[in-house]
């Protein structure tokens, strides 16, 4: 058994010639990046006899993708890059073709962990200017997943090639002086710096370009994982941002759109259902009424103890001109009847008024309403629920409730659930 200890790419490509020449299996071969301990039967020595006069050559495809696995954390990867190369060399030319191979796979999963972690350093790194003998200097502290540092160290250094800078990492840290790169040993990030007088200013900035109305928070915390936020100061206003979020989005169409581009410019004077539902005839809010059929206002009595709001009329509902009388509304009558709920004592209507709709062929398919569109249409239903004063409000599915209660809520989580809301008098 042969006992090899590598750190770095270059590292691991010389012995692997090396063995490759002295024909050394993979299986007769212990990597290591560490010193410990070998096994009591490892032998230390070099491969017997000299080396074969071997010309051998691999595909520029796998040198790039070795260099970047070689950045892993995992010591596996020593034996797997050298058990590729020993099958591309001994009858398996097109060994990366096969991406279903085990190795190959194993090959590609740690490439992709490494490139990610190297896009998230580029990100991440957040410089604070501390007080230096020599002048201005800039310290960052990362804590990357894999051996990147000296990878990345050069899109720094061409970024950023008239400061003075240092990241520090755990494993390992880089200085630019402004002519060439450093390398140290790891240090904690108690070494970090907290701040400097340029934080607030970018807290500013960043609040600033904070976009409330394209909220994803599960792919926000995919593209910025949680274990970055204490090195990242823009993560101090995120909370803040998230639960202002609503109003800005309500704020930015009223600003942008104005008042004559919602409901609330078609509402008459002399409220009731009956001039609710005329008025609403003749809306143009928004686009939706260049393609629909008619305007589907609410149907039921002014006195209705309970109002079902659903998001908007499809197909049928805007040919005969009433809400949920399609599919939607026979599976709605099956729900009301089991619970002994008669419709007649209901009134049913939609957070949209008219049907949005893609054409596929002959068929009109239902297309989800946007946020310009919800906002146009909410003063419809807000004098619905102002008139009404229902005592139960039900909300069917996820553009009504949050329609009623806040882009927050999530159906998935609070489905069913009873709350409490202004738009009831109960």
């Amino acid at each position: 058994m042969h006992f090899v200890r590598v750190e770095t790419f270059h590292d691991w490509r010389a012995e692997a010639r090396r063995l490759l020449a002295a024909d050394v299996p993979p299986k007769d071969v212990r990597w290591s990046s560490d010193d410990g301990q070998r096994g009591l039967f490892d032998d230390c020595s070099e491969p017997s006899g000299p080396p074969k006069q071997t010309v051998f050559s691999v595909p520029k495809q796998f040198l790039e993708l070795a260099a970047d696995v070689a950045c892993h954390r995992e010591d596996r990867r020593w034996p797997l890059l050298y058990r590729t190369l020993w099958r591309l060399t001994h009858g398996e030319e097109n060994l990366l073709k096969i991406a279903i191979d085990d190795d190959v796979h194993e090959l590609l999963q740690m490439q992709k962990a490494v490139s990610r972690d190297m896009h998230k350093m580029k990100a991440f790194v957040r410089f604070r200017k501390v007080d230096a003998d020599v002048g201005e200097h800039f310290v960052a502290w990362h804590r990357p997943d894999h051996r990147i540092v000296r990878s990345v160290a050069p899109f720094f250094a061409r970024r950023f090639k008239a400061m003075n800078w240092s990241i520090l990492t755990p494993g390992e840290s880089v200085h630019w002086d402004q002519t060439k790169l450093e390398f140290g040993p790891g240090v904690p990030a108690s070494e970090a710096p907290d701040g400097d007088a340029l934080e607030e200013l970018w807290l500013t900035y960043y609040a600033s370009i904070f976009n409330p109305a394209r909220i994803k928070i599960a792919m926000m915390k995919s593209e910025m994982p949680v274990r970055h936020w204490p090195t990242l100061p823009e993560t101090k206003i995120i909370p803040d941002l998230l639960e202002q979020a609503p109003d800005r989005v309500h704020t930015m169409i009223a600003s942008t759109e104005g008042f004559d581009r919602t409901a609330a410019h078609y509402m008459p004077d002399d409220l009731s259902l009956q001039s609710l539902a005329k008025a609403a005839d003749c809306c143009k809010a928004c686009d939706l009424h260049l393609d629909a059929t008619q305007t589907v206002f609410g149907k039921g009595p002014r006195d209705a103890n309970i109002v079902l709001v659903g998001e908007q009329p499809g197909d049928r509902e805007d040919v005969e001109g009433e809400p949920f009388v399609g599919p939607a509304g026979q599976l709605l009558d099956e729900a009301l009847a089991s619970t002994g709920v008669s419709r007649s004592d209901t009134y049913i209507t939609n957070v949209v008024k008219h049907f949005k709709f893609t054409e596929r062929g002959k068929q009109r398919l239902h297309k989800k309403p946007g946020s310009r569109e919800i906002f146009a249409c909410r003063p419809w239903l807000e004098a619905e629920l102002t008139l009404i004063q229902p005592k139960v409000l039900v909300c069917l599915g996820a553009t009504a409730a949050q329609a009623i209660l806040g882009r927050d809520f999530r159906i998935t989580r609070q489905r069913g659930e009873i709350l409490r809301s202004d738009w009831c008098s109960a």
